[in-house]
């Protein structure tokens, strides 16, 4: 991985009217700003970018296989892309969440990829595990190394595992990569604090890298804005491993109904919700679709004090983003519809091609479709290990709002 600094690297000439993005420093190149290449780069090498001139713009990663040809990795002619680079930009990272982990089995995001100058390296660390997903060629040429750099970085660390079964590998021509990159094997459920809440873990199955962690913050804000209203009835909808139930019950709602398709899911859910001391009862926990489930308690009259929607991804292209809309405006009607005069609604969108804004508009033209009122008391986001680079709005894919209904 060591790369000299007088090495002649590949050039990806620049056209002419895509120059004015490098002084924006967006670390994505894609293919049609290129009007040339010299040399013959392999997926994952390094190139270099220049003007048509051959003056120097910047240094990245290179990849014949996907619309983002370049992940740019530093805008410094001098700066050497060897072994110092990558580890100084993880030491930076990892020391800029020292404030953040959390107890004696911290779950906390340690690498957020572009927004820490690292493009296609996520780093999560659950107790004494850190996940790794590698999303890029270039990151997947150097993943052992990096896995060999964090092993040395990041102190108490006894394993590292990697989850790499993401569909944005496809777009890089990788195939899923799962399995252990240093270290001790994981248990199958690890243990980890969360502001005074405890969650198993299951990195080898668990959506992501096995936990929601930049919803954090989140579930604090709803265990907060519960214990105004002791004694809720709050619903779970997209559940997962049920973080936010166990963040309301902590708040004191007397019940919280979880929802989601996934009956493994639901049986850690439970397990959760129990090692946090609180009851579980067999109907709190519903394996169902959720848009078929809100219309069954519509029909039946059901209502609810709260609700939390946390779907899932629902736009992975532009292309996607119509019908991204409509799910959320239906999802999020249905929610109107069910909660009391006074309840609260926490909605969410991971999807990064929705913007704040347009989540903003689906959830009013859901609003104005029941004809009830609405407030918009917060606006949420990811957590503060899960920074946005200025140069990186992409970055912004969490994206919340906490509506008070009547």
């Amino acid at each position: 991985m060591t790369e000299p600094a007088e090495r002649v690297y590949p050039a990806a000439f620049i056209r002419d009217d895509r120059l004015d993005m490098f002084e924006r420093r967006h670390p994505w190149v894609f293919s049609g700003a290129i009007r040339g290449v010299r040399g013959n780069p392999a997926d994952g090498d390094l190139i270099e970018l220049q003007t048509r001139d051959g003056a120097f713009l910047a240094r990245g990663y290179w990849n014949g296989h996907s619309q983002i040809r370049v992940h740019v990795l530093t805008w410094d002619a001098l700066e050497p892309l060897d072994d110092s680079f990558w580890r100084a930009r993880l030491e930076r990272a990892v020391a800029a969440r020292a404030g953040l982990a959390q107890g004696e089995r911290p779950a906390v995001r340690l690498v957020h990829a572009e927004s820490d100058g690292l493009p296609g390296l996520i780093v999560d660390r659950y107790a004494d595990w850190l996940v790794v997903q590698a999303l890029t060629a270039g990151i997947e040429a150097r993943k052992a190394r990096l896995a060999e750099m964090l092993a040395e970085i990041v102190p108490g660390v006894r394993g590292i595992y990697e989850r790499s079964d993401v569909d944005i590998r496809g777009k890089e021509g990788l195939p899923a990569a799962v399995g252990m990159l240093a270290g001790e094997e994981p248990p199958p459920h690890i243990e980890i604090d969360e502001d005074g809440r405890r969650f198993l873990v299951d990195v080898r199955h668990g959506h992501k890298t096995g936990f929601y962690i930049d919803q954090r913050a989140n579930r604090s804000r709803l265990a907060g804005w519960l214990r105004l209203t002791p004694g809720a009835e709050m619903l779970n909808a997209f559940s997962f491993s049920g973080g936010f139930a166990v963040a309301a019950l902590q708040g004191g709602a007397a019940r919280a109904i979880n929802v989601d398709s996934s009956a493994e899911a639901l049986a850690l859910a439970r397990r959760n919700v129990e090692l946090n001391g609180f009851a579980a009862q067999d109907e709190d926990f519903v394996a169902a679709d959720v848009f078929h489930l809100l219309r069954q308690y519509r029909e039946a009259g059901r209502r609810f004090d709260s609700i939390v929607l946390d779907p899932p991804k629902f736009a992975h292209s532009q292309q996607q983003v119509q019908s991204a809309t409509r799910g959320y405006k239906d999802i999020n009607l249905l929610a109107f519809q069910l909660l009391r005069p006074g309840g609260l609604l926490f909605t969410f969108s991971c999807s990064g091609l929705v913007s704040a804004d347009l989540f903003q508009k689906v959830v009013f033209g859901a609003l104005a479709d029941t004809g009830r009122d609405a407030q918009i008391l917060e606006r949420l986001g990811a957590g503060p290990d899960h920074p946005v680079a200025l140069t990186f709005p992409e970055g912004e894919y969490l994206k919340g709002l906490v509506c008070r209904v009547w």
